[in-house]
């Protein structure tokens, strides 16, 4: 799947415009290397880097999506990897000296 539509299907972009324009900037990477071309292909088990307007988020494609549906079936189709929850080692323990 095109990583401009994926990233519409999933909810990261209101638009597969914005999704076109945010992949020609150059800021997402896909397994560490940098994406320029919105029609790149994408496909299950690809770790990609998204850089969004508060942070940026690593993220894990499990599936690919079929449609965009609503935000519970999109966020079935990846997983976040940079998410304390997910990482015990991210996590930080605020009760430790």
């Amino acid at each position: 799947m095109r990583i401009d539509k994926l990233l519409w299907f999933l909810r990261f972009a209101a638009s597969r415009n914005l999704a076109h324009d945010w992949v020609l900037r150059g800021h997402i990477r896909q397994n560490g290397r940098r994406i320029e071309k919105p029609g790149h292909a994408i496909k299950p088990g690809d770790i990609l880097t998204l850089p969004l307007p508060r942070r940026v988020t690593v993220i894990e494609i499990l599936a690919l999506p079929a449609r965009r549906g609503p935000a519970s079936e999109a966020q079935a189709c990846y997983r976040t990897l940079d998410d304390p929850a997910a990482n015990p080692i991210a996590a930080t323990d605020n009760n430790s000296s």
